[in-house]
């Protein structure tokens, strides 16, 4: 298991159901194209898990 994920917004959630829309910006994602880091661990997989329709994820 990578000690890292980097997690990319590669569609909008703009129309997405609202409580999609409140994970994305939890994961600290606010436009489209941008990534951020996160640690690898229980709590994030569970919101990637739950937007990957969103999201493209990377393991660093």
């Amino acid at each position: 298991m990578a000690d890292k994920l980097k997690i990319t917004l590669v569609k909008s959630p703009i129309g997405a159901v609202p409580k999609h829309v409140k994970t994305v910006e939890a994961l600290g994602l606010k436009k489209l194209n941008k990534s951020v880091e996160m640690p690898d661990n229980a709590a994030t997989r569970g919101m990637i898990q739950q937007v990957r329709h969103l999201v493209k994820v990377e393991e660093i």
